[in-house]
């Protein structure tokens, strides 16, 4: 999906459409409504906090923002783009839409999170570019939005493909091209290849997909280990055997947040108390619209001077309840230092399986907990 995030806020928005925007923080910056229907947006410049860059449009992409980026940062690259607070529940909404509509083209589909997906078309007899436009089109019916498709050979190809020809873009690779489309790009461009390595390979003189095809694979072997060389010559060959996986269980659901200020277990009790139980409901939400429950509950905190500190407990049932969740949680939380302030708070379940059971050895005095 193009700008995913951004373009549910621009069929919102409108009239936003061509300008920088970007989607992030808290829902403190919602537009304001004036009495004659004027809406007032906030812009960048106004934000102070530690929030992130959840999506941004291309006019603000241009400016140099993008996803991950601090807030802050973002307002010194682009004080005038507009800010608007994330909605999760809008985009949970349209992911829902935009693969059921490909669903019904084709069934083959590997979920590969909120805005993208794999599809095995090994088994279709119509040509590849009107099946591709088929599916833009439903995507645009049931959503009204923009998606990008790649069709290659392999999934780390589609998936390169996929990106070439943003927004709205339809690119379909034979593997005669790979040397004229796919070796001019940047290494990092392979799924893959993060930022540390693109450095270490940038180190060696290896830019591009094609330095690394014309490196040996002993030398990469050398440099980076068996498993990791042999991979990164076969990727830079477009070669790839992983299948499309079209059913796979989550290991674990989680929810969490990062603090606009660090909070204290005694002195901001009432707050974390609110932001806990949110948290705790939002994963009781997420677990019962996937048909899961939790044995183990965990939680999270990072401090102010960034340690973080895990805590879990096994119950004897599964939960999907929120009340069943935070009486779980808290008692993780009494097992971890709070004395000094917090930065970030996570909920987590795991070893899940299927929803219908109650936890018998959840802890039943909610009192003493610490918040």
């Amino acid at each position: 999906m193009d700008a995913f995030y951004a373009s549910v806020e621009l069929l919102r928005y409108p009239q936003l459409r061509g300008q920088a925007m970007v989607v992030g923080g808290r829902g403190d910056f919602q537009p304001l409504a004036h009495a004659d229907g004027h809406l007032q947006f906030a812009r960048l410049r106004d934000y102070a906090g530690r929030g992130v860059v959840t999506t941004s449009t291309y006019e603000a992409r241009a400016l140099g923002v993008f996803s991950g980026m601090g807030l802050m940062k973002a307002a010194r690259l682009a004080p005038e783009a507009i800010l608007l607070p994330a909605d999760f529940d809008a985009y949970r909404d349209s992911s829902r839409r935009f693969k059921a509509a490909i669903a019904r083209i084709v069934p083959d589909i590997e979920d590969r999170g909120i805005d993208e997906i794999y599809l095995d078309l090994s088994a279709s007899v119509e040509a590849s570019a009107s099946l591709g436009l088929r599916i833009k089109q439903a995507v645009h019916a049931a959503t009204g939005l923009s998606c990008s498709i790649g069709i290659a050979s392999n999934k780390l190809l589609a998936k390169i493909c996929s990106d070439l020809d943003k927004p709205n873009g339809l690119t379909i690779l034979d593997s005669r091209d790979i040397a004229e489309r796919i070796w001019p790009l940047p290494a990092r461009k392979i799924n893959g290849i993060g930022p540390k390595s693109a450095e270490r390979l940038a180190a060696l003189g290896i830019n591009t997909i094609g330095d690394l095809a014309a490196v040996p694979v002993e030398f990469l072997m050398r440099r980076f280990g068996g498993t990791t060389g042999n991979w990164l010559h076969r990727a830079a060959h477009g070669l790839d055997d992983r299948p499309v996986i079209m059913a796979s269980e989550p290991k674990s659901i989680s929810r969490e947040t990062t603090f606009a200020r660090d909070l204290h277990a005694t002195r901001d009790r009432s707050e974390l108390s609110a932001i806990f139980t949110t948290l705790c409901q939002r994963l009781a939400d997420d677990l019962q619209r996937s048909g899961y429950a939790g044995r183990n509950i965990g939680i999270k905190l990072r401090y102010a001077d960034f340690r973080a500190v895990t805590r879990d407990v096994t119950l004897a049932l599964g939960v999907s309840d929120a009340t069943a969740i935070r009486l779980a949680a808290g008692a993780c939380l009494k097992r971890v230092p709070l004395t000094q302030k917090i930065r970030l708070l996570g909920v987590r379940a795991s070893g899940l399986g299927a929803r219908g059971e109650v936890a018998m050895n959840a802890p039943s005095r909610q009192a003493e907990l610490p918040f």
